[in-house]
């Protein structure tokens, strides 16, 4: 086949390389060039010329760490995200039911910790409003749900299961098993639906690729399986959560599943805002509780063991505090026997890690563990006022997610959503992460841009030094934006580490205070093929 290269003019550039190129040409879905426009010319003449019109042209973004079909449910089905009350609650599911005749009604996204009734609803009040359906409406943060009679006795034995509630939630195995029984009446064809709908939301965001981090307790194999053989322009990397005992035992699972790692949601504890992170101590709003685990360190460190052994990518969920240390430990067994330099090969992953201390993150940074952290959750939640405040008291709360420290202790960092935990939403996560909600954790809009590119390319195993840029070499995987005023920044309230002087030649980025408009996507391409158009 010929050669074929398309020549991008007049527009904005986000390269490292050359930050003041208003041109790049892509050959065969490759960066050829970049520069400016009379070179770029010169140098193309038989290029097919696209006039950028002054459109910014950024590195496409990547999210490590969504949940496809879940995300869709939301955007076709049911969504309770935002739901200001325990009425309103109730009203759109009475709404939903009376509109649709669904197996199972699936619902996500409540979160009562703002409101005004100061409860989340009960099984009694979705009988009521959903007078003998089977319905399930997951929590926000999706580590515990409630669920209608109707379902409930669909669930063999759950009044023996842990995480049992008469009316309230159900959290731990008891919370799978309910979501086990009702994802089964989902069918093909609602869940094919889903995923569409969910890869073009991204899409329509600049993201080019994302990890899916399934597993058995959360959408199942099925499923995993149905979404990395499903035809779109956004990139699947699938995470596994199942952990093993051995190397063998992990090739045969990677090949089983058809997962790019053994790792993402590998449960070791669950979430804040459903009382089940495991905590080192109880809960400042439940009387003596301080979570669970679900894996201890022998299991943690038999899992990186097999792993690092068999050259696959392991990795974790971890939220509370005494999760995060049962993961470093368990690490470092690891380290002492197999040796640093194995473990870091291997780039390792922990998914969220909000109560990472100084010293953790000084000896996941010896091991080359990767962070990938979730900025929407400070945003949500964060603060002297909001939910971690609730759960833990001020003290604890202003010390999550710390990202500055990490980063500084040399923890890779790479940023996602948790989709549909919180909205797929770049430049809203970015701006989350420089405007920490707790003084000197943010990181600079440099880093975090980063973060959610090259970062994220690192974080799925992608070393090449090129990919998530825009630099000769590169794969051509992009998004052009109609944005406003183009400024250098440094972190607000942390050590100046580069020149804001326009000479200094560091690329600018979209402002991201609160007040700056968002940029508006036109085109996100990956490798060269278009992914959206608007």
């Amino acid at each position: 086949m010929p050669v074929t290269t398309q020549l991008l003019v007049g527009g904005r550039i986000y390269s490292s390389f050359a930050p003041d190129a208003t041109s790049m040409a892509v050959t065969d879905g490759v960066v050829s060039w970049v520069g400016d426009d009379r070179a770029a010319r010169a140098l193309h003449p038989g290029a097919d010329v696209v006039d950028l019109g002054g459109a910014f042209v950024t590195p496409a973004f990547v999210d490590t760490h969504v949940h496809v079909t879940a995300l869709g449910l939301n955007i076709v089905g049911l969504d309770l995200v935002g739901v200001g009350s325990l009425r309103e609650c109730l009203d759109r599911l009475a709404s939903f039911a009376r509109t649709h005749s669904d197996a199972v009604i699936w619902g996500h996204g409540w979160d009562e910790s703002a409101w005004p009734e100061g409860a989340g609803p009960t099984t009694t009040q979705l009988d009521e409003a959903a007078p003998g359906r089977t319905v399930y409406l997951s929590r926000i943060d999706v580590h515990s749900a409630v669920c209608s009679t109707a379902l409930r006795r669909s669930v063999p034995d759950l009044s023996e299961t842990s995480g049992f509630s008469s009316e309230g939630p159900l959290t731990f195995e008891a919370h799978h098993a309910a979501r086990t029984v009702a994802r089964s009446l989902l069918t093909a064809g609602q869940r094919s639906a889903a995923r569409v709908a969910a890869l073009d939301a991204i899409a329509s965001r600049g993201i080019v690729a994302v990890h899916e981090c399934g597993g058995p307790d959360i959408a199942g194999l099925d499923d995993f399986r149905e979404l990395l053989a499903t035809p779109h322009g956004v990139e699947v990397r699938g995470y596994w959560g199942e952990a093993v005992t051995d190397a063998d035992e992990a090739r045969k699972l990677l090949d089983a599943t058809g997962a790019h790692a053994l790792g993402g949601d590998l449960f070791i504890d669950g979430s804040l805002g459903s009382h089940t992170a495991w905590l080192s101590e109880p809960y400042a709003d439940l009387d003596g509780g301080t979570g669970k685990s679900y894996l201890g360190v022998d299991e943690i460190a038999a899992h990186v063991r097999a792993c690092t052994i068999a050259g696959i990518q392991a990795g974790f969920h971890v939220i509370g505090d005494a999760a995060v240390r049962a993961a470093v430990d368990a690490f470092a067994v690891v380290a002492d026997e197999l040796g640093g330099p194995a473990v870091a090969a291997a780039g390792h992953r922990l998914e969220h890690a909000e109560m990472m201390t100084g010293d953790d993150a000084a000896r996941l940074a010896q091991w080359g563990v990767i962070a990938s952290v979730q900025p929407a959750f400070d945003a949500l939640w964060g603060g002297t006022d909001g939910l971690y405040a609730q759960r833990l008291g001020t003290e604890r709360a202003v010390t999550l997610n710390p990202f500055a420290a990490a980063a500084s202790a040399g923890v890779s960092l790479a940023l996602s959503s948790d989709a549909p935990v919180t909205p797929v939403e770049p430049w809203a996560m970015l701006r989350a992460a420089v405007h920490h909600r707790t003084p000197g954790s943010g990181i600079s809009p440099r880093a975090a841009f980063s973060a959610a590119t090259r970062g994220a390319w690192r974080a799925g195993g992608v070393r090449d030094g090129l990919a998530g840029t825009l630099a000769p070499g590169a794969p051509a995987s992009y998004a052009v934006w109609d944005a406003g005023e183009l400024v250098v920044s440094a972190p607000k309230d942390s050590v100046q580490r580069w020149s804001t002087d326009p000479r200094s030649r560091v690329p600018a980025l979209p402002r991201l205070e609160d007040d700056a408009p968002t940029p508006v996507l036109l085109r996100s391409v990956h490798r060269g093929s278009v992914v959206h158009e608007r």
